[in-house]
């Protein structure tokens, strides 16, 4: 037998929309799981209760559901916040309650035992440029950079106390870096946690602060780091490439890391098109006409093609794995290098050249055909696409 949308929430078919949401919040803070830690039937109800609002508070919905039963309403939800609570787990559930009530779990109401105590200052990360050669890019790096940063303070190493002297532990708060104030709500009267207005949430103070860094635990200084650029990079991309390298956290906290942003040195030859290389091949109208082998640049050196007789401008060539590898997370594999092939013709021809081409201009095979013309056309069209 199906619930009752009403007797979940329990209230009259006839009840306002106010009256609703007030049940709903009554019923979902008496199931909340925070306050039934691993009870199962609890869970359920909140859940129930969930999606008992989601129709009842929506009019459309409500009326469908008065006249057919869950049946008029089915697949259809989505309503408060914009949620299906019948399709949705319990923290998306919650999630909702809390956007739509302003509450959310009950945690360190009834036990301070969930805090997680006293807090550490976080350094600040440091940003570098690396500019690097598609060489690098392809293979990775390490480079060596001399950074101005925050590095913990010789003098008192870190714990911003004078020689001799130890931070002490907050008497306000107990050392747990917290402390909780009991205040009314719907709940009830519940306690709400929040960092000691005393030491700030460390759970400790300095009584006697270190001359040389004014009780900070920090001082400026200089400091030459590694850092290791993976392969794959891309031009515009900050990488996380040292981690706990940036600026010594206060007290010793948490130091930050240093990102790397990613400049391309341009190459000479060859043009990047994602993890493809493109090489442009000039070639002579011997080469074309009776085919050849030429060198052409990749990353780490020089590389032999064949260039088969009768090579048409336009044509285009690929050495597979030749390109870039794909950074970690932004594609799979190693790109190519793709030549695009054009020929060159000679401004000036001596008296010898210009007869030999005069003698032949007239030959057949010196003519295109139609298919010739179409695949050149075709060709250069794909290639000004791109």
């Amino acid at each position: 037998m199906e619930e009752d949308y009403y007797k979940i929430l329990g209230v009259e078919k006839d009840a306002t929309t106010d009256q609703i949401k007030k049940a709903y919040r009554r019923t979902a803070i008496k199931y909340h799981p925070d306050r039934n830690p691993n009870n199962k039937e609890a869970e359920e109800k909140f859940k129930q209760a969930a999606e008992a609002y989601e129709v009842l508070s929506d009019p459309e919905k409500r009326a469908k559901y008065d006249q057919f039963g869950k049946a008029g309403v089915d697949g259809s939800t989505g309503g408060f916040g914009g949620f299906d609570a019948s399709g949705m787990d319990l923290n998306d559930i919650i999630r909702n309650f809390v956007q739509n009530f302003g509450f959310g779990g009950f945690s360190g109401s009834f036990d301070d035992a969930s805090s997680t105590g006293p807090r550490k200052y976080q350094g600040r990360d440091l940003r570098v440029k690396a500019k690097l050669t598609l060489q690098e890019m392809a293979q990775g790096v390490t480079k060596k950079y001399k950074v101005q940063k925050d590095i913990t303070c010789p003098e008192c190493h870190g714990s911003g106390c004078e020689k001799d002297y130890k931070p002490e532990n907050c008497t306000t708060c107990q050392g747990r870096g917290y402390v909780l104030h009991t205040r009314p709500s719907f709940f009830g009267m519940t306690q709400v946690q929040e960092p000691c207005p005393t030491c700030h949430g460390e759970g400790t103070v300095i009584k006697k602060p270190c001359s040389h860094c004014h009780g900070e635990g920090i001082v400026k200084g200089e400091e030459i780091v590694e850092v290791k650029i993976p392969a794959g990079v891309i031009e515009g991309m900050i990488v996380n490439a040292a981690h706990g390298k940036g600026n010594a956290g206060k007290h010793n906290g948490i130091p930050g890391n240093i990102q790397v942003v990613i400049e391309e040195i341009p190459h000479p030859e060859l043009i990047r098109d994602g993890q493809d290389l493109i090489y442009n091949l000039l070639l002579t109208i011997p080469q074309a006409v009776l085919g050849d082998s030429v060198e052409i640049p990749t990353i780490d050196g020089k590389a032999k093609i064949n260039i088969k007789a009768g090579t048409q401008p336009g044509t285009t060539l690929r050495l597979r794995g030749k390109g870039l590898p794909a950074f970690k997370g932004y594609g799979y594999g190693t790109g190519d290098i793709i030549v695009n092939v054009s020929i060159y013709i000679p401004e000036t021809l001596s008296k010898t050249e210009k007869r030999i081409f005069e003698d032949l201009k007239d030959s057949e095979n010196i003519q295109s055909s139609p298919s010739i013309k179409d695949k050149i056309f075709k060709a250069f069209k794909t290639y000004f696409k791109a």
